[in-house]
């Protein structure tokens, strides 16, 4: 066993490996947590030095942080969650999309220890979530949908209290609300009362606070609703550096196309209560546009009905739509699909303006497997700019489908 973050020990624990059972002594300060590897199996923990007991670090021996076998919530009748079954990466990022009621806050509070299964079970960090949740929430942090601060204390004061839950020693607890505050550029503002602070501020100082702990898994539950854009902005860069240079690993949810498809490695589509689809953003668009079909936008400033029929007449054009007096929308197989179609427009005598290479989005992906809007249930306080993400704005889905 190999201690990998202390310099300067002061007590010795024993560390029982989950894996192979194999025993060893580590060291370093009190309240400290630590990384530990096995020198027996190779498995890697976490440990906090404290309490008297043998520590027992969770983690999953296939490399997976989070595993979920057939886990249900049922409200008397209805199925909020209905039999999903998934599993995430440790580092990875992966992001639960879908509208507001689909189920993703419920599978996050199932799986954060706040609500309990009807059926099914789930691993946090090796740990059960029914039999052991002591130990998962030793493991996690949440940064729920609704910010948890306290408006009239600073954001050292809240961060300090959240802290003083996790029976933190002062010294490593203050020294780590610095770095934290560091690491969201808010030190300057480290003494100023939270309800002196925008709401992109407060939700950062939200963020952090659920990082206190250092936990080796990050729950963020809608952590851009109601945001302004470059508050939004800032929030997901933020996502995207605890990620990258933590190397925690995060569960998103959200019901905002474009965030899932920057943020998430593999993303797992909720409806209904149910995981209608699970996969990297990539292969969840050729669910739509299949292997070998591409999309163009093609801006003809002379465009004429024979073009029209000379397009729909070659084999590689899979259909053809005309948005207005000068722009169509077409949809072809095959990797030289764009010189056939470029080529057979120039003969016509085609004045091209502008060719675009439109791929599809996960809200076509969304529209594809439930045939309906994925944002038709989001409720009235949510900002209506979301509506405007991405890089085709309202017009992408209509191009695509």
């Amino acid at each position: 066993m190999t201690e990998n973050t202390t310099d300067r020990p002061q007590i010795t624990k024993k560390f029982k490996c989950p894996t192979c059972g194999n025993i060893a002594t580590y060291a370093g300060a009190p309240g400290e947590r630590i990384i530990v590897t096995c020198t027996s199996c190779g498995s890697k923990g976490r440990a906090t030095l404290s309490g008297t007991t043998t520590p027992t670090i969770g983690f999953s021996t296939n490399g997976n942080a989070i595993e979920v076998s057939h886990l249900k919530k049922m409200f008397g009748d209805f199925a909020a969650v209905d039999d999903i079954s998934f599993s995430v990466k440790k580092g990875e990022i992966f992001g639960l999309l879908g509208p507001n009621g689909a189920g993703k806050s419920t599978i996050i509070r199932a799986l954060c220890t706040l609500s309990r299964p009807s059926a099914g079970s789930a691993t946090i960090a090796g740990f059960d979530i029914v039999k052991e949740d002591s130990k998962v929430r030793e493991h996690i942090g949440l940064v729920s949908e609704k910010m948890i601060m306290y408006e009239q204390l600073t954001a050292r004061e809240n961060l300090k209290l959240f802290g003083k839950l996790y029976n933190l020693p002062n010294a490593a607890l203050n020294k780590r609300i610095d770095d934290l505050l560091g690491f969201v550029r808010m030190e300057k503002w480290a003494d100023h009362k939270i309800s002196t602070f925008s709401t992109g501020m407060k939700q950062r100082i939200n963020v952090i606070r659920a990082l206190v702990n250092e936990p080796e898994i990050l729950f963020l539950d809608e952590p851009t609703l109601g945001l302004d854009p470059q508050s939004t902005a800032e929030i997901r860069e933020l996502t995207r550096r605890i990620n990258v240079e933590n190397g925690t690993t995060i569960i998103l949810t959200t019901h905002i196309m474009v965030e899932a498809d920057i943020l998430c490695k593999k993303i797992g589509i909720i409806d209904h209560g149910k995981i209608v689809a699970l996969d990297t953003p990539a292969n969840l668009k050729k669910l739509v546009s299949g292997t070998d079909s591409t999309a163009f936008e093609i801006e003809i400033s002379n465009l004429e009905p024979h073009m029209m029929s000379s397009l729909q007449s070659l084999t590689a054009v899979k259909s053809l739509h005309q948005e207005d007096p000068t722009h169509i929308i077409v949809r072809a197989n095959g990797n030289d699909s764009f010189d056939v179609i470029v080529d057979t427009l120039r003969k016509d005598g085609a004045k091209i303006l502008m060719v675009k290479n439109l791929e599809p989005s996960l809200e076509d992906v969304f529209l594809h497997l439930t045939g309906r809007e994925a944002r038709e249930k989001v409720t009235e306080n949510a900002p209506s700019q979301m509506g405007g993400h991405g890089p085709h704005g309202r017009r992408k889905a209509k191009r695509i489908r």
